[in-house]
């Protein structure tokens, strides 16, 4: 992943002032003369007597709605070849799924870690609680948390606000630690803020958890009650998980996993202006506000994080912009060409999946139907059909390993033994794995991915599908795709006579992804 997440605001830019402030929401008028929050008040009432429930996404064909088959093809097949690797794919034009893929083991019922993509949507409930009047983006930080402040309160913590946290611009030189040790709230108030507020961008993950705090204290509800029955339930977002802090609050920055299609409908609302079936769920003020370009955060005209921060949301090249997350997880908005794009992934270079999107499918956007072009229709259904994260190709007889454990001796893995047997009767390899006192069985082969249930290293046990072959005659390598989350796990297993050496390999992480080379010998 490309190191993104820093910039310098020049300080007369986005001081005190926004560009659009909604807190002040009074001072704006409709048409009738009546002030914005009442009517935003109001509306909500409504939508409390009347909840809204959703379906997934209506589909289309790409052509009808102006989108070329051929050049998502291209996107498909350049996503094959260049990256490693793309999880799922949405692609909404005109309010339309015109196309979607998911790379097996993942699938369209699965949910997805967003990482910070998650930031949006704790965006999204602070606009919401604004517009009930809960809170206001102006409100000072130190308001929700006099408990948990310093002795020393400075000028900059006494005049940092609610949107300073929005706009990652608290004044401080480094993020907040988030450990077990202390409050998180704590935390982030204790550490210097060396900087005016809102003259100084700092990507900050613990300023986000503060949001999901704030609106907790305010509303009495954890982001996640509260979202439920305000933008969940309506857009039909069904068993969404939150992970918590030690002190009950979401994480807020991090921590939603809900499906592709949720985080398309998620951008689908925001295209639409709040506006959802008819029913305005988020102030279109709020939408226009989060989506603009609040804070400048640097200038390479060839980067999409050197577009400007808005709310929770960045901006990008060619006039979109988008919620992202940790190794690839993308809800991206093209207002000018009427589309969003939902993607999840597991790669490093999150630049370069933004790259291929506007390489392969900005050109394919047309104003107006093209006509039905079925050959080329037929070939990107078959594409979709067939996405699979790769596979290890099986190029070799295998060791004799029959009835052989081996045992590790103590290491940080809590590797404990394993065992490879052969599965005749389905043609599978079946590894045993002993690890932290417990067992469990993957089975491989077949080239297919196979779901159940797996833990590896500091990866807890989950949903996982595993997959493997002996890839020469003396090693076997299996993969383990944990595949609620980015995280695909390649070990490879050399035997060696009465020893085995096992090496592991995270696709992304953060921080080292290798672990050391553990020798086994049989017992």
């Amino acid at each position: 992943m490309t190191g993104h997440r820093a910039g310098k605001l020049n300080s007369n830019e986005n001081g005190p002032t926004v560009e659009f402030p909604y807190a002040n929401l009074d001072s704006l008028s409709t048409e009738r003369g009546q002030p914005m929050r009442s009517c935003i008040i109001a509306a909500l009432v409504l939508l409390g007597a009347r909840p809204a429930v959703a379906a997934d996404l209506p589909r289309s064909t790409p052509e009808s709605q102006g989108v070329s088959s051929s050049a998502i093809l291209d996107f498909l097949e350049a996503a094959d070849h260049n990256i490693d690797s793309l999880h799922s794919f949405i692609l909404v034009r005109h309010g339309q799924v015109v196309s979607e893929g998911w790379w097996a083991p993942y699938g369209s019922s699965d949910r997805h870690s967003l990482f910070s993509l998650s930031k949006s949507f704790t965006s999204t409930a602070v606009g919401l609680a604004a517009a009930e009047g809960k809170l206001s983006p102006d409100d000072p930080v130190l308001k929700f948390f006099p408990e948990d402040a310093p002795s020393q309160v400075s000028v900059n913590l006494k005049s940092m606000r609610l949107t300073d946290l929005l706009r990652m611009s608290t004044g401080q030189q480094s993020e907040p630690p988030r450990t077990s040790k202390e409050a998180w709230t704590k935390t982030f108030l204790a550490q210097p803020v060396p900087f005016k507020p809102g003259t100084h961008f700092l990507y900050n993950t613990s300023a986000t958890y503060m949001l999901s705090a704030a609106v907790q204290k305010a509303t009495g509800q954890t982001l996640l009650d509260y979202l439920k029955p305000r933008l969940f339930d309506p857009l039909g977002i069904e068993k969404p998980t939150w992970e918590m802090s030690p002190q009950g609050i979401a994480t807020g920055g991090y921590g939603l996993s809900v499906r592709t299609e949720d985080i398309a409908k998620f951008g689908q609302l925001y295209l639409q202006k709040g506006k959802w079936q008819g029913k305005q769920l988020v102030p279109e003020a709020w939408v226009q506000a989060a989506t603009t370009r609040q804070t400048s955060n640097g200038s390479n005209p060839e980067s999409d994080w050197d577009q400007g921060y808005g709310y929770q949301f960045w901006r990008c090249r060619h006039g979109a912009y988008r919620g992202d997350g940790a190794f690839g997880q993308y809800c991206i908005v093209l207002p000018e060409q009427d589309a969003v794009i939902a993607i999840t992934a597991g790669v490093r270079d999150m630049q370069a999946v933004l790259n291929l999107v506007w390489n392969k499918l900005l050109p394919a956007f047309k104003p107006t139907p093209h006509d039905a072009n079925e050959e080329a229709h037929k070939k990107l259904t078959a594409r979709l059909k067939g996405l699979s994260i790769r596979m290890p190709e099986a190029k070799g007889t295998g060791a004799k390993v029959a009835g052989k454990k081996f045992i590790f001796p103590a290491n940080d893995s809590k590797l404990e033994s394993i065992e490879l047997a052969a599965d005749d009767k389905d043609h599978l390899t079946v590894l045993t794995i002993q690890q932290d006192g417990k067992s469990q069985k993957l089975q491989c082969g077949g080239n297919a991915w196979h779901k159940g249930s797996a833990g590896w290293g500091r990866l807890t046990e989950q949903p996982a599908a595993s997959c493997g072959a002996w890839t020469s005659d003396d090693t076997f390598t299996a993969r383990i795709c944990f595949y609620e989350t980015p995280f695909i796990v390649t070990v490879r297993l050399k035997v060696t006579g009465n020893e085995i050496g096992c090496r592991s390999e995270s696709n992304v992480g953060f921080g080292s992804t290798k672990e050391m080379v553990l020798v086994g010998k049989a017992e």
